[in-house]
């Protein structure tokens, strides 16, 4: 089973041997990665990177456009920047900064704290933008970056920070930043990030407002700095048509600006938007254009306006970070139970008289086969709703009740394995009802954040056994005490997994395009923390596993949120030692446990992890 690897993989990744692999240089099995990781006494989930993703993505957006430069004789460049929004984790960062060095591919900055990483890490000759409300401060901030040599541009969200650079740029050293002007644009994106876009949107200046930011801009005599107009859509952009209506509108402001007397504006930032296929099923797809039409739609659309308008052909900048972030790393859990594995034989004490109900789910149990699979499956079923109806009304006791669940789960498990080789759709209506739960350790909430607040769908599969066919219809549930961390059935999307013994093997599971958006806005829900990261850098000899950070301790979780943990832990010392069903050798050992676990990750621990440690 190919869980969609070839709809949503990008060609980043291929099954051969039942394993999944990265498809490049030594092409590993990932399930081999997290093997050595894992021997090496790191447990929990793991969160692995491929810093050639990363290039692999910035290569093909300069790719694309130069091409259609070049086909349509554009007379404008092409650049690009990444908005640290989407993830600034330092072991991204980097490496995007290194791997963009021959593209000068620049920064955005939203923030503050983003400016100043901006600042530190981007390439000498690499463009910054500024986009986000700014205060008095940051725009200082933009005016010491511009001092320092970097080509930074400042996008104006409103008429008061315009009037802040004017009276910045009177008390400064006479360098002056560039400045842009984000428009305020009637299209919109479609989707849930929609509403990033529209008259309606938080961001940009309206006509009026255009008018009279230039207006001002040339009264204080700064008009020559206004090099670049901004507008943004939406994240995620579905379709392609909200985009060339959205260019066709901003071109031509671009050519009324320009009429009116800004000059040296040269510039049309898109924005960000640019989507990524994260859908693993082909009639649910999740955008309905390439790279390569985007490119070739923005290239020709803003090069006919500009010709018509006859103003100068603008540069293009895009800020499309979730192209560039979300296929670089994959979060890896193991599953911790299968519940149904709770249900064996070993757990059936049958009465000497059993109940009617109870006596004929025995008979369905010692006789089903292929012929009958699907019946004895109806009829199990309902003889558990009969019987848990008669428990309710005291007819039958608890030991009655346990048996009926033993027996009902072990005719399900044995009717889809007799099944398994079948295409009835009828099976797989009633999937939800015999579906399985995967407990698996991670926190959606901290890992996967956008799924549980937005329903952001993320492809999800084994890392192995994927050259036998999965029969367990599928609801994966994490380890918080929350009902929202779960990933339920969806028979129109259905996921399958594999039937596992847990105490023979371990089973691993990926959740991959995880690399936008997910760490920087994952949640410290039970005070779980970040997973374990690591980089993998690949070559024609092998793979290096390197810049592992292991997940924070639960010290560490707790001083984030301003606990004293020398509090904690004097507090805990104090109640040991006052205990008096505990004496001094107890005493110790326990004062052990606990300096032990304070200083370890709050994941759970598997059999085999533990072995490994």
């Amino acid at each position: 089973m190919k869980y969609g690897i070839d709809i949503w993989g990008n060609d980043n990744f291929f099954i051969e041997d039942g394993k999944v692999k990265v498809k490049e240089f030594c092409q590993p099995a990932l399930i081999d990665i997290v093997e050595q990781v894992r021997k090496e006494g790191y447990t929990g989930p793991l969160l692995l990177r491929f810093p050639h993703l990363i290039k692999k993505q910035i290569d093909m957006i300069y790719g694309f456009f130069e091409r259609a430069i070049r086909e349509f004789n554009y007379n404008g460049n092409f650049q690009a920047v990444y908005p640290l929004k989407v993830n600034q984790f330092p072991n991204f960062v980097k490496n995007l900064v290194h791997l963009g060095r021959d593209y000068n591919y620049g920064l955005e900055a939203g923030s503050k704290a983003e400016l100043i990483l901006a600042m530190a890490y981007n390439n000498p000759d690499a463009p910054i933008t500024v986009n986000g409300f700014k205060d008095k401060e940051m725009i200082a901030l933009g005016f010491i970056a511009s001092e320092m040599g970097y080509n930074i541009t400042l996008t104006i969200e409103g008429l008061n920070e315009l009037e802040t650079i004017v009276e910045t740029a009177k008390k400064r050293f006479g360098k002056v930043l560039n400045i842009g002007l984000r428009i305020r644009l009637h299209s919109s994106g479609t989707g849930i990030w929609a509403k990033s876009g529209g008259i309606n949107s938080k961001f940009g200046l309206t006509s009026t407002e255009l008018i009279k930011a230039v207006t001002t801009l040339k009264e204080e005599k700064l008009l020559e700095y206004f090099t670049m107009i901004h507008f943004h859509i939406g994240s995620q952009i579905a379709e392609i048509a909200p985009l060339k209506k959205a260019l066709r509108e901003a071109g031509n402001i671009y050519a009324e600006l320009i009429k009116m007397g800004a000059s040296n504006l040269c510039a049309i930032n898109l924005g960000g938007g640019l989507a990524v296929e994260y859908s693993q099923y082909q009639d649910n797809l999740h955008r309905n254009y390439t790279l390569n039409e985007y490119a070739n739609d923005v290239v020709y659309l803003l090069k006919e306006i500009a010709n018509r308008k006859k103003v100068k052909e603008p540069n293009i900048f895009i800020e499309s970070g979730r192209y560039i972030a979300a296929h670089h790393s994959v979060l890896v859990a193991p599953v911790l139970e299968l519940f149904s594995q709770e249900y064996t034989e070993e757990k059936l004490f049958m009465k000497e008289k059993n109940p009617p109900l109870i006596q004929e789910l025995y008979d369905l149990y010692q006789t089903i086969n292929k012929k009958n699979a699907l019946e004895y499956l109806h009829d199990s079923i309902d003889h558990m709703e009969s019987l848990l109806t008669l428990f309710d009304l005291g007819y039958v006791d608890l030991q009655d009740r346990s048996n009926t669940e033993v027996l009902v789960n072990l005719i399900i498990k044995k009717a889809v394995n007799l099944l398994k080789d079948k295409h009835y759709q009828e099976l797989l209506s009633i999937q939800d009802r015999v579906q399985e739960r995967y407990l698996v350790n991670f926190s959606i909430f901290q890992s996967l954040p956008d799924f549980w607040g937005l329903g952001q769908h993320f492809p999800i599969m084994p890392l192995n056994r994927l050259d036998e066919k999965p029969t367990r219809s599928a609801s994966i549930w994490d380890i918080t005490c929350d009902s929202d961390g779960e990933f339920s059935f969806n028979p129109k999307k259905p996921l399958f997994l594999h039937d596992v013994d847990l105490t023979q093997d371990e089973y691993f599971l990926g959740f991959f395009l995880v690399g936008a958006y997910q760490e920087v806005l994952g949640m410290k829900h039970n005070l779980f923390t970040h997973p374990t990261e690591l980089s993998v850098h690949l070559d024609k000899n092998g793979y290096k596993i390197e810049n592992i950070i292991e997940a924070q301790s639960i010290s560490d979780i707790l001083e984030d949120l301003d606990y004293d943990v020398k509090e904690i832990q004097e507090n805990l010392n104090e109640k040991i030692e006052n205990s008096d069903l505990i004496d001094d050798n107890v005493r110790k050992y326990i004062l052990g446990e606990i300096y032990l676990l304070l200083n370890d990750n709050g994941y759970l621990k598997t059999i085999k992890s533990e072995e490994n440690r």
